[in-house]
């Protein structure tokens, strides 16, 4: 009987790259396993899946179904987004050094036969280097290319979990960006809390950026998820000459309160931002619909979107709180969810969609809307099992909508879209800076 083989194809990547996994060796109709473990964060993660081989006696994950095990069909990378951690509760998929390779584990069983293969994937190509920043009142990470440069820049700004998105910046730098990620919250040296944000923190980091990095045609994005998502579209509309290009991940059309991320001592009914020094009217501010009910009291796991679906039955409060998308002066990215469990992106996503539209904006705007996921989308190639869980600032359990298979299939695509639209818009500002 033949060796049993398994291979993976590239097998030392980026984190984006998919890989084609393929068993060599078994018979002809034999049933083979194949499982994955992968160390993330200092925690075990597992996943496993059972194939019948092909008539050469080969199981290819990019042609073969999965018949039992973690994930149903054909889908190449499912061993690695279908895993669950060991240690239940646990949501950190990557290394808190992201610098340090993911280092995964195949192995295939066939019989009494197994073979064993590894995959690694990276978030920082060769060359990528990172830089804390820690200075004019600014907390982050910078991730710069490999190469002199200059090269375009983007910020990329997290929800509300707070802290500083590395694994996204260092992405990005791999793909050719200098990447700032900016805490505003959450952070060495910052507030635990998103309540009474100033944007013009915000502004002093496009501005370092520029003065710092001189980004190639000066083109400077603005990257940001969840309330993230809210944010950049807000910084977009506010600071219009400073904004390049604007990728919103299910983002909020209007300005909301404090939440779950906000100082218990204000409220979650206080505000998250400030501008000049004074709080922007949010959607919960005298709202005569809003209730907190549909998420405190409703069936688990809970969803959050309930009680923001209450408090857009007020048209005044929604009018007040409108983020004004129209004064935007650069392509816009939406992505949203179809089955988001924290608040309704789609519908909000439609709502900046439609005003864009109503106002003739001139640049491009793209939304891809992802109907059968939820609320966390990444980038390609991660776990996608963790649904459920507890807020990193307020402790409320809750769950973010979908399901590990479509929101695997958000993950690949979305990244695809976002680094095509970035391409494009990069190229329209170059070709815009040099004709004028």
């Amino acid at each position: 009987m033949s060796k049993l083989e398994i291979s993976v194809s590239p097998a030392d990547d980026l984190i984006d790259v998919p890989r084609r996994i393929v068993v060599r060796g078994a018979a002809a109709g034999e049933r083979v396993e194949i499982g994955s473990s992968t160390l993330r964060a200092g925690v075990p993660w597992h996943s496993r899946a059972c194939f019948v081989a092909d008539a050469q006696g080969q199981v290819d994950l990019t042609l073969a179904e999965a018949v039992e095990g973690d994930y149903s069909g054909v889908l190449a990378m499912g061993l690695l987004w279908s895993q669950t951690p060991q240690q239940p509760g646990r949501r950190e998929v990557f290394h808190a050094d992201v610098q340090e390779p993911l280092v995964t584990t195949l192995t295939a069983k066939a019989g009494e036969r197994s073979a064993d293969a590894e995959l690694v994937q990276r978030l920082c190509a060769a060359g990528v280097t990172r830089r804390p920043l820690r200075e004019q009142g600014l907390v982050g990470t910078l991730f710069l290319p490999a190469g002199d440069g200059p090269h375009p820049a983007i910020m990329i700004l997290n929800g509300s979990g707070g802290g500083i998105n590395e694994a996204r910046a260092a992405l990005y730098a791999s793909r050719g960006y200098a990447a700032l990620a900016l805490a505003y919250f959450k952070a060495p040296g910052l507030s635990d809390y998103i309540s009474n944000t100033p944007l013009e923190y915000f502004q002093s980091g496009l501005d370092w950026i520029r003065h710092n990095l001189k980004p190639q045609s000066d083109f400077v994005a603005i990257s940001g998820q969840s309330r993230g998502g809210e944010l950049v579209l807000l910084l977009g509309a506010t600071f219009p000459e400073q904004v390049s290009a604007v990728l919103a991940y299910v983002p909020s059309a209007l300005v909301h309160s404090g939440q779950n991320a906000a100082d218990p001592a204000i409220g979650r009914e206080g505000p998250t931002w400030l501008l000049n020094g004074q709080p922007l009217p949010h959607q919960w501010q005298n709202n005569r619909t809003a209730s907190w009910q549909p998420f405190d009291e409703g069936p688990p796991p809970h969803r959050h979107a309930l009680a923001m679906l209450t408090a857009l039955q007020d048209e005044e409060a929604v009018a007040r709180a409108r983020i004004p998308v129209e004064k935007i002066q650069a392509p816009v990215m939406l992505f949203s969810a179809g089955d988001d469990g924290s608040w309704p992106s789609s519908l909000y996503s439609k709502m900046v969609s439609d005003k864009l539209k109503e106002a003739g904006h001139p640049y491009p705007v793209e939304w891809q809307d992802y109907q059968d996921a939820g609320h966390s989308i990444l980038f390609p190639y991660v776990p996608t099992t963790q649904l459920s869980y507890a807020h990193p600032v307020s402790g409320r359990i809750s769950t973010g909508g979908g399901q590990p298979a479509p929101n695997a299939e958000a993950d690949r695509h979305s990244w695809q879209q976002a680094l095509a639209f970035l391409q494009h818009a990069l190229a329209a500002h170059t070709s815009k800076k040099e004709t004028s």
